[in-house]
């Protein structure tokens, strides 16, 4: 009699059973990925990149064909060793990698990153779809296939740091403190936004009291940039620094709220030897309102909520505003509010800063003017633009202060991709401060940080 003997699963199964709702998700950002490389069709197959205003007026632009020859790949550089990058090392990695398979071919190598950026925004997809939890993991085809993603996809390399953050937020949200420093500090290695998430990991961790788990995140993250930046600068210290001197010596620049206030002639905020100093004022001024918010609302906001603050916050007082800034913001917009509304009209003005921009770079060509727009259409598409977003922060600042209106927590459900904070006591508030309250949980600070 033969015994039949059974092992039991191993990890995998258990593994794909999870991953099995997210798998719609994740074929939908497929197509996304799909049809954001057929929107550059003109351009990746008709040619236009070489020549004249085509890649304006067919609306197919990407800085990663020019930069195959700006940034000597073509000659067989190697970012930071041989020649010095205008971005982050995480990005001149992405950039070494695609040239190395590229062979010299400048379309090969924008088909290369193409690739790599299409598995990031199909990783980043499912990391939102699992951090808005399973009654709301369909808020991720925002990202997936929402207009503006398509058009900008692939016009940098935005898609790989949007992957890293939102596993770094993921990684938190499941208790895994130091891969979530990892993730995130990669995430700032290749742009440079996700360390406003920081900020928002911060505050609520002086609101809970949940430091054991911040500075395990901290930590992680303090050693993972430096183990990525220090032998690059240690090879070429100048190299390395190219991207932190072009960040503080460039001016004003396409899309920002600062390249209108120096068009118009704007009194002081026109003036560009101050531009610097009025623009980190700036953003400090929003960035204090969002601290004391924080400490103020009263219900702990959720981490989505001030992580979708702080990044509009620094898109708004920003130097540049490139198209494709949109793509940091689209997961954090909807996790922080998930209504359709307000989401719809801020779509609806990327697009239309999206084609503003190009026809307006067509019209300062002079024998392609015709063709282009002047400063008015395109400041009001610019305008247009910033106003919604500013409209989805007051909203979310509404959510805050009136919890009981937030779309997600009237779920039943507190912070599910809020880690540790999720369901936490709070034991400082400005309330706190102000009003204390001897025995009072809130101002315990000697607690327990875990």
């Amino acid at each position: 009699m033969t015994t039949r003997t059974t092992t039991p699963p191993g990890p995998l199964p258990g593994f794909a059973a999870r991953m099995e709702p997210y798998l719609p998700l994740a074929l939908l950002a497929g197509l996304g990925a799909v049809l954001a490389y057929l929107w550059k069709w003109p351009c990746r197959f008709g040619g236009v990149w070489n020549g004249g205003a085509g890649q304006y007026t067919h609306y197919c632009y990407t800085d990663i064909y020019p930069l195959f020859w700006a940034e000597h790949l073509n000659e067989g550089k190697i970012p930071y060793v041989d020649y010095p990058v205008e971005y982050p090392v995480g990005i001149g990695a992405i950039m070494e990698f695609a040239r190395r398979l590229a062979g010299g071919d400048g379309v090969r190598f924008y088909d290369v990153t193409v690739l790599l950026m299409a598995l990031s925004l199909i990783v980043g997809v499912v990391f939102m779809a699992v951090l808005a939890g399973s009654g709301r993991r369909w808020d991720a085809l925002w990202y997936a296939v929402s207009p503006a993603v398509i058009l900008t996809a692939y016009i940098n390399w935005d898609l790989a740091a949007g992957a890293l953050a939102l596993g770094g937020l993921l990684a938190w949200a499941r208790k895994l403190e130091y891969l979530a420093g990892v993730l995130l500090a990669l995430a700032v290695a290749t742009k440079f936004y996700p360390l406003m998430f920081f900020g928002a990991l911060f505050l609520l961790t002086v609101r809970t009291a949940k430091w054991l788990p911040f500075l395990k995140t901290a930590a992680a993250a303090a050693g993972t940039w430096l183990l990525v930046n220090v032998p690059v600068m240690a090879i070429n210290f100048e190299g390395w620094k190219r991207f932190y001197s072009f960040s503080s010596e460039r001016g004003a620049d396409w899309g920002g709220l600062w390249f209108f206030f120096q068009a118009k002639q704007w009194g002081i905020l026109a003036d560009a030897e101050k531009l610097n100093t009025m623009a980190m004022a700036a953003l400090a001024v929003l960035l204090l309102g969002v601290a004391v918010l924080a400490l103020a609302a009263p219900r702990r906001p959720r981490l989505a909520q001030l992580c979708f603050l702080a990044l509009a916050a620094f898109m708004i007082t920003n130097k540049v505003w490139s198209p494709q800034y949109v793509l940091w913001l689209v997961p954090f917009a909807v996790l922080a509010r998930p209504r359709w509304g307000a989401l719809v009209a801020w779509q609806i003005a990327e697009c239309w800063y999206f084609f503003s921009i190009w026809l307006y770079l067509t019209g300062r060509m002079p024998e392609f003017a015709e063709q282009g727009i002047g400063d008015t259409p395109y400041f009001l598409s610019m305008w247009a633009r910033a106003i919604t977003i500013v409209v989805l922060m007051a909203l979310v600042v509404w959510d805050i202060l009136r919890p009981e209106r937030d779309a997600v927590r009237q779920s039943g459900v507190d912070d599910r991709s809020g880690g540790v904070f999720d369901g936490a006591e709070d034991r400082l508030t400005l309330r706190s401060l102000i009003r204390p309250s001897s025995g009072a949980p809130a101002m315990n600070l000697s607690s327990d940080s875990r």
